[in-house]
């Protein structure tokens, strides 16, 4: 037995339904429940009514016809002769009959005798109905369509109980009312004395369209939703996506649908060609002729089938039901072919709406949508509201401003290494507007952020100076552009994924230094991109992390004022460095990781250079170090993290060398020339193979720094003690036996560095350093307590 629980499910299972049914889906239902009732109602009839009566048994048949007997025939006939006024009377025909042999006639008459039409009108009725309930809810039930149904009509529930999709369709309307304000007062408000720049003018100063600017406001903050709201839009976001993919890859739900329309207009065809014809063999009388002669004495009966009228009655009001079902069946179909419904448009929401960004669908969910749109447009319109990227971006803000409080964000507060006030957030969805409301920031860190955007309240920062942004998407309004094109002084751009630099960082005007790190395209096809290199006129300084084979022309043509070119190539070769030649304003270069093997020849053209870096490169000789004589302003040469194995006697022409970093490399001896570059104050030569020092370091009489570490000196010369401006000096890791009393002439140390060496005890001559304190002298814990106890304190 069927349950009432199981028949509430089926009826819970068809009322969830009724938004995907159309009007002749509805219409269909109801024709469908009175064709059941007919064959009901003729099924009862035929049921509880006697079937066929036949009481007239034939005697005589004459020409396969029932006569009456001959002599009663005669004698009636010379009756009427003799007096034609004489009234006849009824003949009366004595059958003789049981009543049991009567109803085994009946019984025989009914099955062999009656239309098989006249006897099975009911259940042809009741089949038909069932063929056509069955093609009408086929989809809703098959596996493969079911499912889809299921998980939309779920999802469409969900929207419309968000409070989420009330609010964005509430600004919709608002919006539209905002659109409606007189043109006359805007018109008047542009053309007024007082206002001198044109607003289209302000868009002209970014001439094309580009990606990543957009116009749109931020979403006002005191209309926000909870936060157990905003979590539920934001799944049901995840759901519309997921159950996008999904329904877009198929029309399943469209060709079952289809295919149970063409199945319908078939049974109907067939319907209205067999049952108006079979109609006609619905009689009352019936003449039966039964070989059951030897039982009765009778062959041939006259029998009345009682239900004949009442089921003719009833076949004519089915023939028409099923004349409104075929026709309805028929407009359905035209409405399936007239036009394509595995494309929907939102095209006319999107020019309503303020959500101009909502995608077209296809397949199974156009079809959907097409389907709801016959009950009621108001659920496309709903649906639609988590279809839009721009809808999600909002949720997403207002959920992170309730995440993110001002309060939150002070703590997140640094001071860096440059000494300035900076904001590092890391993996969060967006940028919450509580951001601007901190006016002390210096520098902005956005990392892992994939939808991050600039408002125009990004002006309320006015100690912004500088902005990275790594591995995030970045897009600004155009109010947020003109606020940094003034104020920014610093930008880092860092990608793991190829691309173009976006568009809007190229109308940073004051941009004075840009960091680029990733797969970013510099030299691009498109003439316009290149160009647009000339709108940073300030930058001076230009750091590119990447893998290039050549320095990127935009960088050498496009930007000749500049200063400072840093190129870290990552272990891979860069092979063309010609173009070098035309960066003449350039003061300092950095080509580290290139894979160098000789130093190139064009830096020795650029006059201007102060500094050379050349670190993690593949230099085994620097005989051309020479040329650099040419180069009377170059300062500071880096020579460090190679494989150089001497340096040449040339290094004594640069006479205005203040730093040279060789560390990092397999040098055993020092030349002497290396002394004659008196202005040295910087000198770096740990890391290397050394062991000994020439006395003749005591000619740089302006050295500040002297790095040694890790090294295989055993002695240090006398001259090295002449260094009196002396304040670093770093001996770790080599192998002294001990230390000189001249030491002490060093009044000017500030650093000593001995741990690592096979050093007995200290001079007590340290005292005289008065600069020297205790955490700046890295040595042996035990070597401290062979000092004095006096100067252990000081120290």
């Amino acid at each position: 037995m069927i349950t009432l629980t199981e028949l509430k499910y089926l009826a819970d299972a068809q009322s969830s339904y009724h938004i995907l049914k159309p009007w002749w889906d509805v219409f269909w239902y109801y024709l469908t429940m009175i064709m059941l009732l007919v064959a009901v109602l003729a099924g009862a009839l035929q049921l509880t009514q006697t079937r066929v009566l036949c009481c007239l048994p034939c005697k005589l048949e004459f020409d396969n016809h029932c006569a009456v007997p001959w002599d009663l025939v005669k004698a009636n006939l010379n009756m009427s002769a003799s007096s034609a006024a004489q009234i006849i009377i009824p003949l009366k025909i004595q059958n003789d009959l049981h009543r049991q042999q009567y109803s085994y006639i009946d019984a025989v008459c009914y099955e062999r005798q009656l239309h098989w039409f006249a006897k099975f009108f009911p259940y042809l009725v009741l089949l038909h109905t069932f063929i056509f309930a069955a093609c009408s809810n086929f989809w809703l039930y098959y596996p493969s369509t079911s499912s889809r149904l299921e998980h939309f009509v779920a999802i469409l529930q969900k929207c419309f109980d968000s409070p989420w999709t009330t609010r964005a369709l509430s600004e919709t309307v608002a919006e539209q009312s905002v659109r409606k304000l007189p043109i006359a007062k805007s018109k008047a408000a542009i053309s007024s004395p007082g206002s001198s720049v044109d607003i289209g003018a302000s868009r002209q100063s970014l001439p094309y369209s580009q990606p990543g600017l957009e116009t749109t406001g931020r979403e006002n903050s005191s209309s926000v939703l909870d936060k157990k709201e905003g979590e539920q839009a934001k799944a049901i976001f995840e759901k519309v996506k997921k159950f996008r993919v999904h329904v877009e890859e198929k029309d399943v739900i469209y060709s079952v649908y289809m295919k149970q329309i063409i199945a319908k207009v078939i049974v109907f065809v067939i319907i209205i060609i067999y049952v108006p014809y079979y109609l006609t063999f619905i009689t009352l009388e019936i003449d039966c002729v039964v070989n059951v002669q030897a039982f009765t004495g009778y062959k041939r009966y006259q029998c009345v089938y009682s239900l004949a009228e009442i089921f003719k009655v009833l076949a004519s009001f089915y023939v028409v039901l099923v004349i409104f079902y075929g026709l309805t069946c028929t407009y359905s179909l035209w409405w399936m072919l007239r036009s394509s419904l595995k494309q929907y448009s939102f095209e006319k929401l999107r020019e309503k709406s303020n959500y101009s960004d909502i995608p077209d669908v296809k397949n199974d969910f156009a079809f959907i949508l097409h389907l709801a749109d016959q009950y009621d447009p108001l659920y496309s319109q709903r649906f639609s509201i988590f279809l839009s990227d721009l809808s999600e971006n909002k949720l997403k803000q207002i959920n992170l401003n309730n995440e993110w409080s001002v309060e939150k964000l002070k703590n997140k507060l640094i001071r860096n290494s440059q000494d300035k006030i900076e904001l590092h957030l890391f993996m969060l969805s967006g940028l919450p507007d509580s951001v601007f409301e901190l006016t002390e920031i210096e520098v902005l860190s956005l990392e892992l952020i994939p939808e991050a955007k600039l408002p125009s309240a990004v002006n309320q920062l006015v100690n912004l100076k500088e902005l990275n942004v790594y591995h995030s998407s970045l897009t600004m309004d155009y109010p947020a552009v003109s606020f940094l094109e003034e104020n920014l002084k610093t930008l880092r751009l860092k990608s793991s994924e190829m691309g173009r630099i976006p568009f809007w960082v190229f109308h940073l005007k004051n941009l004075q230094e840009l960091c680029l790190t990733g797969y970013f395209m510099l030299d691009h096809h498109n003439s316009i991109y290149n160009e647009s290199f000339q709108g940073l006129k300030n930058l001076r300084s230009i750091h590119l992390k990447n893998n290039l084979s050549r320095i990127p022309q935009v960088v050498t043509d496009l930007l000749p004022s500049l200063q400072h070119l840093s190129i870290n190539n990552e272990g891979n070769k860069l092979l063309v460095l010609n173009n070098l030649k035309k960066l003449v304003n350039l003061r300092t270069l950095e080509l580290i990781c290139c894979d160098l093997e000789r130093i190139p020849h064009s830096i020795f053209t650029l006059n201007n250079l102060h500094e050379i870096d050349l670190k993690e490169n593949n230099l085994r000789t620097v005989e051309e170090i020479i040329s650099f004589q040419h180069l009377k302003n170059l300062s500071c040469l880096k020579l460090w993290h190679n494989s150089i194995a001497y340096v040449p006697v040339q290094i004594g022409a640069l006479s205005n060398l203040e730093q040279l970093y060789l560390n990092y490399n397999n040098i055993k001896n020092v030349p002497l020339q290396l002394f004659l570059c008196k202005k040295l104050y910087y000198l770096d030569l740990s890391y290397n193979k050394l062991t000994s020092i020439p006395e003749e370091i005591g000619y740089l009489t302006n050295l500040q720094y002297l790095a040694l570490t890790k090294n295989h000196i055993e002695m240090l010369p006398d001259g090295l003690f002449q260094c009196k401006k002396l304040q670093f000096l770093l001996l770790g890791n080599n192998s002294l036996m001990d230390l000189s009393p001249c030491v002490g002439q060093l009044l000017n140390l500030v650093q000593l560095e001995l741990i690592g060496n096979y050093l007995e005890f200290f001079s007590a001559e340290l005292e005289e350093c008065q600069f020297l304190k205790r955490n700046s002298l890295i040595v042996e814990e035990r070597l401290l307590k062979t000092l004095p106890p006096r100067v252990r304190e000081r120290l």
